[in-house]
This record gives structure tokens, C-alpha cells and sequence, in this order.
């Protein structure tokens, strides 16, 4: 019996991670993030879209068969995922034409960026991930368009300079998030792609990446107003993230970036609740 639930765990933490739903969560954290940040509530529907629209754009790129990515621990659920991915994309549809039209208009731009990442439109049957040395630039452009330009327009915010300053923090830390992938992927990647960890090596990748989180620090020390909340938390965070930027290896364990590294925006979430109930 015991065998038997340790198994149904496993498969349950499994899908879990392959149908997205762990970086989904990801990415809703760094909206909220956002939200605490300019001190508007983030609301249902944009963080409903952007829950199931994320696992919709994750799950197409993984598994749409064009990208040809390598992902771990995937066995016969992936009908399961496709049909989860399905369903996400319905809601994720339904609740964008609840948004208003700036909103709807910034998240088609996004989605349509997902989609030239994995479709071989370009000369030579290419996509945006196979453009040399592209692909960490898109994938971090996205998420910041999502979790910080997304929010403010929908709140009606003025563009000003601390949204630009957040924006540049956000697009930095997605950046460096993306290290640890690009590491452990660096015995399968081809040599085409351009990744920074084949440009540069393993080390310097990681000398870079502490260069970014030290950037991200000194902007939030110029950050008008940053708030003893915000200050803590980040410096936190950029801390726990160059520790696990440091760990990272082309022989890390499984679920090493996608599970700990992925949860560092979760984590981040928490920590900034548990921070304010504090201060």
C-alpha cells in the first residue's frame, strides 16, 4: 500500500512539472509581485488568463513536436497533458476577452512571440529559439511583458520610470532564472543555438549571471520609495538565486531547475507576505 501512494505521488508531482503548471504558478507569483509592488490588486481575470495562458504557450513550445526540445520524466501522460493543455487554452481564451482591449492587444503580442519561438516560419525552417543566441532574450521578454507591463496597463498606470525600472529588473532576473536551464541543457543543445553557456563556458555563465543579480540589487537601491518590504525580499531573492545559479551543473539533478529553480518565484511570493506581516 505504501508503494502504491508513493507511486501516485510520483506521478502526480510529475505531471505536476510536465504540464507546466509549476512555472504557471511562476509566473502568477511575478504578477502579484507586481501588483504588491504599485500597490494595485491584480485582478481575477487577468491572473486567471495569465495562469492557464502560460501553461497553454509552455505546454505548446514542449510538446507541439516543432521546437524538438529535450524535457525530462515525460512518459504516457502526455495525452493527459495535451488534454489538460487544451482545456487551459479554452479558459485561458475565455478570460482574455473579459480584459480590456490594451490588455488583450499587449497579451496577443506575447502570445504571438510564444508561437514564432516554436514555429519554423523563418528562412531555413527556422524559429526565433534557433536564431543564434535569441533565445533567452525572447523568453525573458515575454515573461516581463507578462508580469510587468500586463498589470500596469490593465490598472491604467502612467508608464513611469519606476514601472521601466521594474521592467528592466524583471527582463534581468528572468535572464538569469534561465541560466541554470541553459547549463543543464548544454550536452544536448545544438551547437547552432548560440546558448551563453556554449559561447562562454559554465563558469563565466555564472560570473555573468552574478554580474545581472548585482545590477538588479543596485537598481532596487535607486528605486524611489522601494519600501523595507521590497528591499528585504529582493535582496533575498537575488541571494537564494545566485546560490542556485553557483550549484548548477550540466549533470544537476532532475528536478533541479525545473522544480527549484522554477520555484524561486513562488518562493518569492511567500517570502514577501511573511516579510509584510513582519514590517
Amino acid at each position: 500500500m505504501y508503494f502504491c501512494w508513493v507511486n501516485l505521488g510520483h506521478r502526480i508531482f510529475n505531471f505536476y512539472i510536465n504540464s507546466s503548471i509549476h512555472v504557471s504558478l511562476a509566473v502568477v507569483s511575478l504578477l502579484a509581485i507586481t501588483g504588491f509592488y504599485f500597490k494595485e490588486t491584480v485582478t481575477f481575470n487577468l491572473t486567471t488568463f495569465v495562469f492557464f495562458g502560460s501553461i497553454t504557450g509552455y505546454n505548446f513550445v514542449k510538446y507541439s513536436g516543432i521546437a524538438k526540445l529535450h524535457w525530462y520524466g515525460l512518459t504516457s501522460s502526455l495525452k493527459s497533458i495535451q488534454l489538460f493543455s487544451l482545456v487551459s487554452f479554452l479558459l485561458a481564451i475565455y478570460f482574455l476577452f473579459k480584459l480590456p482591449f490594451q490588455v488583450i492587444f499587449l497579451a496577443l503580442f506575447s502570445g504571438i512571440l510564444t508561437v514564432l519561438y516554436a514555429l519554423p516560419i523563418f528562412p531555413k525552417r527556422r524559429n526565433l529559439r534557433a536564431i543564434n543566441g535569441l533565445k533567452i532574450y525572447v523568453i525573458a521578454l515575454v515573461w516581463c511583458l507578462i508580469t510587468v507591463f500586463l498589470p500596469v496597463v490593465n490598472a491604467d498606470l502612467p508608464l513611469d520610470f519606476a514601472v521601466i525600472i521594474l521592467g528592466i529588473q524583471r527582463f534581468l532576473f528572468v535572464f538569469v532564472l534561465i541560466l541554470p536551464f541553459e547549463i543543464r541543457d548544454l550536452k544536448y543543445d545544438d551547437d547552432a543555438l548560440g546558448t551563453i553557456p556554449r559561447r562562454i563556458g559554465v563558469k563565466n555563465t555564472k560570473y555573468l549571471g552574478f554580474v545581472i543579480l548585482f545590477i538588479i540589487f543596485l537598481l532596487e537601491i535607486i528605486t524611489e520609495g522601494s519600501g523595507v518590504q521590497k528591499f528585504i525580499s529582493t535582496s533575498l531573492i537575488v541571494i537564494s538565486t545566485f546560490l542556485l545559479l553557483q550549484f548548477s551543473s550540466t549533470n544537476q539533478k532532475k528536478y533541479y531547475a525545473s522544480f527549484f529553480v522554477e520555484a524561486i518565484p513562488i518562493a518569492w511570493i511567500v517570502l514577501l507576505w511573511v516579510i509584510m506581516q513582519l514590517f
